[in-house]
């Protein structure tokens, strides 16, 4: 099977270390990144779906859902580009922050990328929060991106970096954790804030993203540096230092050294942008692309920031749909904690397939009732309990499917496969396409769905078919692989070797043991 050829490679490094309380509390200070990125899906899909903010700065859109200006199609009432830039505005700027924050990062840290971003993130949310113009919003908007591209670009490299390699994988799913717990908190506080009388209940909502963003900004002032960055900026006393205490041994020497290898290598690299152009980072690059690519063309973007514009278009009233909403986060928190609790002992193939199985099945399913009730029209009339009812439990049944799979690992696989010289720079890439298409399926989704209706599953079941196809050919296994040890995974895999090392041999750099 391809990619399951990695445990040769595997057994070759099994540094010394556990799992200390220190890179514990590091790693989940570390994941309060996720936090801002979760609440912001989280918030803007409910905001949206309000009367009082529709009212006072999309009056077209509230005049369609209140048949004030009649719209033919209930799948049509949500459909506004101006609508959606608000929600996906956010994703460009992200693009552009983290392009920039791979420099940063390489040149000061990982800590202070950081930093930057929750800066950026409670500027931004103070914006939204006194807003009073749809430019405010939209600047808010892209201010909360910048913080985001900064976060994203970060946090998961920091914590492959810092975390043990046995445990690297469930330690770097905090982030992911963070994001769906960031969501639910956002779900909760738009269902109570959507009953306040006064109609300000929008303000709060958006406005206390300012808190998540306080939380990443007071904890990044307090971690240390990882070994890796104190390395490749010239300090390797202090990383060693720092690997005693992270590792909770003094018996760190290989692992140092190997450190060490590595930064010495990178160093070689003066161009990382253009490196990543070079066959032997083909492997990389790749999947720095298909990954995210894949990752939002499983829907559940679509499910996270337009839940409860979807609940609403398919005939929920307008608290029921933000309680439905808070029903899905609560699933994607809770199922983020298999995947943190399995990544390790099953891999990382197997939860990318079994997931990919569970979203195709559920599309379906969903599509089928969603087209057997409301046809292309849009009009089903009083929809009963029961098909309500069925369609939120398959919808957390799909959220389940992604929240243990694509979800976490589409932030995993790729803070780990990079090698050193070209981390930064392919983590950038990474969140770039990331943001890229969370931009482009957040700003055609409506009109996707006034046009494709409930043919718009159907397009994504399609993409999680080929999506799995992809990681059963072409992903490796990297579960228990250090990472400084990843070139094996690649080395040995039996589509991917031939660029790596022919690559390795034309430059003379292939390790004695790249023949095992």
């Amino acid at each position: 099977m391809a990619g399951g050829f990695i445990e040769k490679g595997s057994s070759e490094k099994n540094y010394p270390g556990k799992l200390t309380f220190r890179v514990f509390i590091t790693c989940v200070t570390a994941a309060f990144g996720g936090l801002i990125f979760g609440y912001d899906l989280g918030i803007s899909g409910g905001v949206t779906s309000m009367d009082p903010f529709l009212k006072k700065f999309f009056p077209d859109v509230y005049a369609k859902e209140h048949n004030i200006k009649p719209t033919d199609n209930q799948y049509c009432k949500f459909d506004s580009q101006v609508l959606t830039l608000f929600t996906s505005s956010l994703y460009l700027a992200a693009l552009v922050a983290s392009i920039f924050a791979s420099k940063v990062t390489r040149a000061f840290g990982r800590r202070l990328t950081m930093i930057s971003g929750g800066v950026l993130f409670l500027a931004g949310a103070a914006l939204n929060g006194f807003a009073q113009q749809v430019w405010m919003l939209i600047v808010g908007r892209m201010l909360l991106g910048f913080g985001i591209g900064c976060a994203n670009q970060s946090v998961p490299i920091y914590v492959s970096e810092v975390a043990p390699y046995k445990y690297r994988g469930a330690l770097n799913m905090l982030f992911q954790l963070a994001i769906t717990i960031g969501i639910f908190v956002a779900n909760i506080l738009n269902y109570l804030f959507a009953k306040m009388e006064n109609g300000e209940g929008w303000r709060y909502s958006l406005g206390l993203a300012g808190v998540p963003a306080i939380m990443i900004i007071i904890g990044a002032m307090f971690l240390p540096d990882s070994p890796n960055s104190l390395i490749e900026r010239g300090q390797a006393e202090k990383a060693k230092e720092e690997l005693i205490k992270i590792r909770g041994t003094n018996d760190v020497d290989e692992e140092f050294k190997d450190l060490v290898a590595a930064s010495e290598a990178s160093k070689q690299v003066k161009h990382p942008w253009s490196s990543l152009l070079k066959s032997e980072y083909r492997p990389h690059l790749t999947m720095a692309i298909a990954i995210p690519f894949f990752q939002q063309l499983t829907g559940m973007n679509v499910i996270t920031f337009y839940a409860p514009v979807l609940f609403k278009t398919i005939g929920f009233g307008g608290t029921a749909s933000l309680m439905s909403a808070m029903i899905t986060g609560g699933c994607n928190a809770l199922a983020t904690l298999v995947s943190i609790f399995t990544v390790d002992k099953v891999g990382r193939r197997k939860l990318f397939l079994e997931g990919g199985a569970q979203m195709f099945i559920c599309q379906l399913v969903i599509a089928a009732a969603i087209g057997s009730k409301f046809g292309t029209d849009g009009n089903p009339g009083v929809l009963p309990k029961w098909f309500a009812l069925t369609v939120v439990v398959f919808i957390c049944v799909y959220v389940a499917g992604f929240a243990w799979s694509w979800g976490p690992l589409g932030w995993l696989v790729p803070s780990e496969i990079f090698p050193l010289e070209v981390r930064s720079a392919a983590q950038s890439v990474n969140v770039s396409v990331n943001m890229i298409f969370t931009f482009a399926i957040a700003q055609v989704f409506t009109s996707m769905l006034c046009h494709m209706k409930f043919g718009l599953f159907i397009f994504f079941a399609f993409f999680v078919i080929v999506m799995s196809i992809f990681i059963y050919k072409f992903l490796p296994e990297t579960k228990g692989v250090p990472i400084e040890e990843i070139s094996l995974v690649w080395e040995n895999h039996p589509y991917w070797n031939k660029f790596v090392k022919s690559s390795a041999q034309k430059n003379k750099i292939a390790a004695p043991d790249s023949q095992v």
